[in-house]
């Protein structure tokens, strides 16, 4: 599958908040960056990624400071009964990408500061 980004120009209201739908292709959130500006958001923003349908929160992500940053978030997996699954040797989570299903997710900046900017870029595939 071919890996699409997509790019969000981010600029707070007064109140330092932020929303923007984004409509990815069907397949995984691979990693996202934020890049701040000349003027970026303040050390307390809150970012977070929810799926507009389901409510499935992709990312959630506080105080996402004023340096670039990149991640490759990852949610635990279950079995069939849904107990977690662990790697056996120190019980950690086995971990895999986020499918989105073609649904709209919304972008949300909180505690941003007044009109203050950057940009996240999301990889999906």
């Amino acid at each position: 599958m071919p890996v699409q980004l997509i790019s969000v120009a981010v600029v707070t209201d007064a109140a330092g908040a932020f929303s923007k739908v984004i409509q990815p292709v069907s397949g995984s959130l691979l990693q996202y960056r934020y890049v701040p500006s000349g003027s970026p958001l303040d050390t307390g923003a809150d970012l977070d990624v929810v799926g507009t349908t389901t409510g499935f929160v992709y990312v959630n992500q506080d105080n996402i400071g004023t340096s670039a940053f990149s991640k490759a978030p990852r949610m635990p997996t279950h079995d069939e009964t849904g107990a977690a699954s662990l790697y056996a040797a120190g019980g950690e989570p086995v971990e895999d990408k986020m499918a989105v299903g073609g649904e709209t997710l919304t972008v949300t900046i909180a505690n941003g500061g007044n009109t203050l900017r950057g940009t996240l870029y999301f990889w999906f595939g």
